[in-house]
């Protein structure tokens, strides 16, 4: 080989390690790229799942500051001034969603908790239903460090249930039937030879026995001492009987009541004054008495086992407060439980002697004895649904 062809060959040599050291050169700068862009893409990764799971944390921690609560009254133009008046505004003063359910009373309650499916987390109930209902251990104790019941009147609230709106059970007359000059008293009503005509009356025994006592001849003052005992509540009982073939419709809630009289289907019938009022604006030619009237309260109880039972207690203290329940009567003639709602210039002194807890129509009525009805709804309601079966 000569000098030249070796030349030759350690540049060809050369060449090759000039080449395969670029080559690893190039190599090594790709690798460490692709190392840059995997950790670049792994802090990336990383930065998602953190924001990922900081967005989870604010939705559940939102979701856990969401209050609601299911809210279950009479339906019809009673639940619809409970709506304006006290619902809707304590929902957007507390930021507590409320969802509304009607119910037929405590018998819904009763099922529900007795069933353990508990759906409800504020119910309206009538004060006598509450007290059974107590007695029964169907509702929640109510927290009085939570709920102010300071300017209360004495006797609306008790240890399972708040009063929220004070109303009468009344009789009322179709005024083209007998004009002005309707029934006077119980007695009255239940005489079908001084006032013939057709009747609806109420298909639960509360407020039921204590207009047929008295037609019976038993004074105001006596009522709960006579019904206190099964002869008693059997002779109240045998006086609607007597009634029976007069009464066209037994009715079930305070709408179809006002609805019978507004549309002219029965003469007289038992019912609430403030959905007879909100009928007679509507039209019906009706007219109702306070006299001899059962004096009586709804109020706001929570069934035992309620899912949102915290949420219901802060509910039911607000809507508790004078500055809702000032605003009840200019949606339906009842009266407030809180005597401060008198106090702020909402109820004007017109609308205020026109309501149940008047104290002029006051003196008039019969105010209804929760303690008769934790000892002795159970006994009469079995007794009342058998004669409504006969």
């Amino acid at each position: 080989m000569s000098e030249s062809d070796a030349l030759q060959i350690d540049k060809f040599k050369l060449d090759v390690a000039v080449i395969r050291l670029s080559v690893l050169e190039i190599g090594q700068q790709r690798s460490h790229k692709h190392e840059q862009l995997y950790e670049r893409e792994n802090k990336m990764l990383k930065i998602r799942t953190l924001l990922a799971m900081g967005a989870s944390i604010l939705a559940t921690t939102a979701m856990a500051q969401e209050k609601t609560v299911t809210v279950a009254s009479w339906g019809g133009s009673y639940q619809d001034a409970q709506s304006k008046a006290l619902f809707e505004p304590a929902a957007a003063n507390t930021g507590i969603r409320v969802k509304q359910e009607t119910f037929g009373g405590m018998s819904d309650v009763r099922l529900q908790v007795t069933s353990g499916q508990v759906t409800y987390d504020v119910v309206s109930p009538s004060a006598g239903s509450a007290a059974r209902g107590a007695a029964e251990g169907i509702l929640e104790k109510l927290d009085y460090s939570i709920i102010d019941v300071s300017d209360f009147y004495p006797n609306l609230y008790t240890d399972y249930c708040v009063g929220t709106i004070v109303f009468s059970t009344v009789y009322a007359w179709n005024t083209e039937t007998y004009g002005d000059n309707g029934p006077k008293n119980w007695a009255d009503f239940f005489d079908v030879k001084k006032f013939p005509g057709t009747r609806s009356y109420r298909a639960k025994v509360h407020g039921a026995l204590e207009p047929a006592i008295m037609a019976d001849g038993v004074a105001p003052e006596d009522v709960y001492k006579v019904l206190d005992s099964k002869e008693g509540i059997e002779r109240a009982i045998n006086k609607i009987r007597e009634l029976k073939p007069h009464i066209d419709v037994f009715w079930t809630s305070g709408a179809q009541h006002a609805q019978l009289m507004k549309d002219g289907e029965v003469d007289m019938s038992t019912g609430w004054n403030g959905r007879f009022d909100v009928a007679r604006g509507d039209g019906g030619k009706i007219k109702y008495s306070y006299n001899q009237a059962l004096l009586d309260y709804d109020c706001f109880a929570i069934p035992k086992g309620a899912p949102n039972r915290d949420a219901a207690m802060q509910f039911i203290a607000e809507i508790s407060k004078p500055e809702y329940q000032d605003d009840m009567p200019k949606y339906i003639t009842y009266g407030p439980t809180n005597a401060a709602a008198y106090e702020t210039g909402e109820i004007d002194a017109a609308t205020a002697a026109s309501l149940p807890s008047s104290p002029e129509n006051v003196a008039l009525q019969v105010p209804v004895s929760l303690a008769w009805y934790e000892k002795w709804e159970k006994t009469a309601s079995e007794l009342y649904q058998e004669m409504l079966t006969e």
